[in-house]
């Protein structure tokens, strides 16, 4: 399989961020709860997903896609790293996101339903999101699978908490952080931080800019009827996701 080349993006004119379109027309993003930003698990407020998530298959189905596309993703980085050690270190976190995604599609046979069907009304959307988080190098590209993954597989992994039974365990398991896989994006991305001047600056906007599109991706992932009834509810949940995040931002010198 021959790696597809980098696509070069348009020049952004005195922004960086990027939008995810859901439709053809511009929605507004969603408003992040305040919060201090190095709140803790045990400060929140427990949230019972049980009325939350979704059926099991689309849930499954949903989380399968967007390991794929994370996969596709760092399948890119590889292709595009500056060194064969960055290559090397980026494979592995390439074949963890694989792994949890064969791992999600064989709970989608056990259920027994045709994986690729339960995907496809997701792969718009997911497609859309990982193409607006790619960013203009393979810098920003990185920072966004950090970013996106991170936040992602936290929240996958608490709303699994609503699935029944020992799939809830399963899937929990499954999505459980790859600390190797982090640990290799998190050690590129502070070196080249700490080699390239001013790239912390550049950085430091985009992981911001990431965020509104993250949650959308998250509240997607709510029971339709409940997303915007029970937004309430999850907020806690929200809030330590953008708390998570910005230790992951701090953890890299950069402001979130």
């Amino acid at each position: 399989m021959h790696p597809l080349p980098y696509p070069r993006l348009p020049e952004r004119l005195g922004k960086l961020s990027a939008v995810v379109l859901w439709s053809n027309r511009r929605l507004p993003r969603p408003e992040l709860p305040r919060l201090r930003p190095r709140a803790t698990p045990t400060d929140l407020t427990k949230v019972d997903f049980t009325e939350l998530v979704p059926e099991p298959v689309p849930f499954l189905g949903q989380a399968a896609y967007i390991q794929l596309e994370f996969f596709e993703s760092l399948a890119r980085s590889v292709a595009t790293a500056p060194t064969l050690s960055a290559k090397e270190g980026l494979s592995r976190a390439a074949g963890g996101a694989l792994r949890q995604h064969h791992a999600l599609i064989a709970e989608l046979r056990r259920l027994d339903v045709e994986p690729v069907v339960v995907m496809a009304p997701f792969a718009p959307a997911a497609e859309r999101f990982r193409q607006a988080s790619a960013g203009a190098d393979w810098y920003e590209l990185l920072l966004g699978i950090h970013v996106t993954a991170g936040m992602l597989d936290d929240y996958f992994s608490r709303l699994a908490e609503g699935l029944p039974g020992e799939l809830a365990t399963r899937v929990r398991a499954i999505l459980a952080e790859d600390e190797a896989s982090a640990g290799v994006l998190h050690d590129e991305l502070f070196a080249a931080i700490a080699a390239e001047p001013g790239l912390a600056d550049r950085l430091a906007l985009w992981g911001r800019s990431l965020v509104g599109d993250t949650l959308l991706i998250a509240r997607s992932a709510l029971r339709a009827s409940d997303s915007n009834d029970r937004g309430a509810d999850v907020e806690p949940v929200f809030t330590e996701l953008i708390a998570a995040h910005t230790r992951r931002m701090d953890a890299l010198g950069l402001t979130a």
